[in-house]
């Protein structure tokens, strides 16, 4: 994976969707054409807009994945083409090693990488891990420019 110049959270708020709070990432640490790692801290916030009173449960390690992997997407994108509307189609083979995000003490390090599909439709395999210890691992399906019908 190649290191260029490390994005920070403003830059990675002009490459997706989610703006504000709901930005969950801060820093790009390395990304090539097949994958992404990204760094953040935004766990620990007591005001992360997806913890509920339980704390930030380990299932929002997905949501982590899904903006590292709409970044990935933007990142190898041509640089006029912005922000992809997209959701998730599925997640398979999801493990979570731990039951809560907010207790981790290290930053959390999202790596993700594209196996398979371009265009409207990519299979990505994402791994959440903290001082080296795996939080979350899976593969997530994910539908590009296809708007949901109205319910």
């Amino acid at each position: 994976m190649t290191a260029p110049a490390m994005l920070q959270r403003a830059d990675i708020a002009a490459r997706i969707p989610h703006q504000g709070r709901m930005c969950l990432l801060d820093r790009v640490r390395a990304w090539d054409a097949e994958a992404v790692t990204c760094t953040t801290g935004s766990h620990r916030d007591t005001d992360n807009p997806l913890r509920s009173a339980g704390g930030l449960l380990s299932p929002c390690a997905i949501e982590y994945a899904a903006q590292a992997m709409a970044l990935h997407g933007a990142l190898v994108a041509p640089p006029e083409a912005g922000p992809r509307p997209g959701f998730l189609a599925s997640v398979r083979d999801v493990r979570f090693h731990t039951s809560r995000l907010d207790l981790l003490p290290g930053d959390l390090e999202i790596q993700v990488r594209r196996l398979a599909g371009a265009g409207s439709q990519v299979l990505y395999q994402f791994r959440v891990s903290s001082d080296g210890a795996l939080v979350a691992e899976g593969r997530a399906a994910v539908v590009l420019d296809t708007p949901l019908p109205p319910s």
